[in-house]
């Protein structure tokens, strides 16, 4: 069967007068969509978790390397005035 005549198919028997779906279907579903959007969730809040993370590594290293600073010399000048 292909895809056009699958969803023909299942919008016929959800359609029809009389139901095809058995009653327990209902609760599996909300039992199977809670948890996905549980996932969901806790998969956005560990997300979000790691970028925070990654932030405050990043600013505190740049506080301590200050990348914007240029080093030191490393050799002196010649001296002239002696």
């Amino acid at each position: 069967m292909n895809q056009p005549r699958r969803e023909a198919a299942v919008r016929q028997i959800l359609e029809g007068p009389t139901s095809q779906v058995p009653p327990e279907l209902y609760a599996d579903v909300l039992r199977r969509g809670g948890r996905m959007l549980r996932r969901r969730r806790t998969a956005r809040r560990l997300m979000w978790l790691l970028l925070l993370a990654a932030t405050v590594a990043f600013v505190v290293w740049a506080l301590m390397v200050q990348p914007w600073v240029e080093p030191p010399s490393t050799t002196t000048p010649p001296l002239t005035d002696w």
